[in-house]
């Protein structure tokens, strides 16, 4: 038997139907109790705590919505699934309204019984995420950052103390990580927060006018300059100079950048005396700065004033469960923009979502669930509507892409001895009832085998 999964309350007058629920259920990894009345239910359940509820509609004194209604006030309200004999749309429709997830008619077919149990409980868990997850967000926002990762509250923290100070910074990360979030996190928790807030690619600006356009230009200084520009610096003045992909300035420009972090004076192009600023310098790379210092790429000296308060972003695939809570995150934000009904994820999208190696980082996460909105009709996206990249798993190293090895799970292998034929299925069966939580038809299914088989080998 797989692990002990969901407690199941089952409320049925008909004993032989009850006890038949009850071993059904049993039978599938769910811990279960049957009683035979409401007050019964009412009276065991905070005992039971029950994931679920299943109930007949029609019961001996109290009926089941009566029971569904008291169920509903509890703190954390179990899932319902109703079921009766009498199974007419009205009394379907009043169930559902009064807060069922589902309702069934009798006779019951049990393959299709247990499929529901399976839908209601995962719509329950989807639901009981998305809470966790905006509380989370109300928790762990930072700036416009969510994350309540160790490696995440160890960043925030740093940000925080770095931004006490009053020295250049350099923060490195992988593209997509939230440099620029960073960067204006620091500037935010910073003295400098009232003052401006400037920031400049330094990739997207021609080697040829960088000069000008950090330090300005007296008119006239060279072709089209018709008047005088001031320059970032002297824009930023008393506030924060923000350099995204500072690995990329020339070496030429990268000594200028250093006397200004030096003494704060810097001579606009053209012009004959030096003006004296203040500003806080903070760049970002997503290149090996130390590297390029060895290759005679990056001047030193600049490295070593940049490098005194370093941080740096971990890759999402690090981040342990933010990557849900950003994808949920991103979810909600583009459907309420959009007023699309996409509200969760499906067990298999956010399967995929887990398992996606993420190498555009949060970036590509944001641009995923934008594109899942967009193409979901439902409440619930699917995996048909991620990027075929996540649904196939690229994106992953070789290393780490399970589909290129053939080697077994080291999970079979215990021990010195290779196992025998019957060793390995035996350990390999209980390894794919892991994997699926216990799941009996999902283990049968995914083994190629009917569940008696399955049974056989479990009691083997």
């Amino acid at each position: 038997m797989g692990d002990v999964r969901y407690n199941v309350l089952v409320v049925e007058d008909d004993r032989a139907l009850g006890e038949l629920l009850l071993e059904e259920l049993e039978a599938e990894g769910y811990r279960v109790r049957h009683v035979e009345t409401a007050e019964a239910a009412m009276e065991c359940i905070d005992e039971v705590d029950p994931d679920l509820v299943v109930t007949d509609l029609q019961l001996p004194g109290a009926d089941g919505l009566a029971l569904l209604e008291a169920v509903r006030e509890r703190h954390v309200a179990p899932a319902t699934l109703m079921i009766s004999a009498y199974g007419t749309v009205d009394r379907a429709v009043a169930a559902l309204k009064a807060g069922a997830d589902n309702f069934l008619t009798k006779p019951l077919d049990m393959d299709h019984f247990i499929l529901s149990v399976e839908r209601v409980l995962a719509n329950r868990r989807l639901r009981s995420e998305v809470r966790r997850f905006r509380e989370m967000l109300e928790r762990d926002s930072f700036h416009g950052m969510e994350g309540s990762s160790r490696a995440m509250r160890v960043l925030f923290d740093r940000v925080a103390q770095v931004a006490r100070a009053d020295g250049a910074v350099l923060v490195s990360g992988e593209s997509g990580t939230g440099k620029d979030l960073i960067a204006h996190a620091i500037h935010a928790e910073s003295p400098r927060a009232d003052m401006p807030f400037l920031a400049v690619n330094c990739a997207g600006v021609p080697a040829d006018l960088l000069e000008s356009e950090f330090f300005g230009h007296a008119e006239g200084a060279f072709s089209g300059a018709d008047r005088a520009r001031p320059g970032l610096f002297r824009e930023a003045d008393g506030g924060t100079l923000f350099l995204d992909e500072i690995g990329e300035m020339p070496t030429a420009l990268q000594a200028k950048l250093l006397r200004a972090l030096q003494d704060g004076r810097i001579r606009p192009v053209g012009a004959d005396r030096e003006h004296q600023v203040d500003v806080r310098l903070i760049a970002a790379t997503n290149q090996d700065l130390q590297s390029l210092v060895e290759k005679g790429e990056f001047r030193e000296d600049l490295y070593y004033r940049l490098e005194a308060f370093q941080l740096s972003i971990p890759p999402l695939r690090e981040r342990g469960e933010d990557l849900e809570l950003l994808a949920m995150s991103f979810l909600a934000r583009f459907a309420a923009a959009s007023r699309r009904p996409a509200r969760r994820l499906s067990e298999q999208a956010l399967r995929a979502v887990r398992e996606y190696h993420w190498p555009g980082n949060v970036r590509e996460l944001k641009n995923a669930m934008e594109r899942a909105v967009t193409f979901c009709e439902d409440e619930e996206v699917g995996i048909e509507h991620l990027p075929e990249r996540v649904r196939q798993g690229n994106g992953k190293p070789a290393s780490e892409d399970s589909s290129a090895s053939t080697a077994v799970p080291d999970a079979l292998l215990k021990g010195d001895m290779l196992p025998s034929l019957d060793e390995l299925r035996s350990r390999y069966v209980h390894y794919v009832l892991e994997r699926v939580d216990g799941n009996k038809r999902r283990a049968a299914a995914l083994l190629g085998v009917g569940r008696r088989t399955l049974y056989r080998w479990l009691e083997q």
